[in-house]
């Protein structure tokens, strides 16, 4: 998968990888998608922000996840 709007440099954001090098960083769009569940909203106060953006720095974060399989009890209710 190309990530190519997501760029890191070192003398910007600390490092942190950002949006199309903008003073944004792939944290704070994972942020935003949770303030903001409307994308019209979202993209009404982030009008810089695309959704290509926000695919990429989604795919960008589950790069950091693992596959595992963890054990999963629940309880019935009576």
């Amino acid at each position: 998968m190309k990530l190519n709007r997501i760029t890191i440099n070192p003398a910007r954001m600390n490092g942190q990888p950002c949006i199309r090098d903008l003073r944004l960083t792939v944290r704070r769009v994972i942020e935003i998608l949770a303030i903001y569940p409307d994308r019209a909203e979202l993209f009404q106060e982030y009008p810089e922000l695309e959704e290509e953006d926000i695919r990429q720095a989604l795919a960008y974060t589950a790069t950091y996840f693992e596959d595992q399989i963890a054990p999963f009890s629940y309880e019935i209710a009576s």
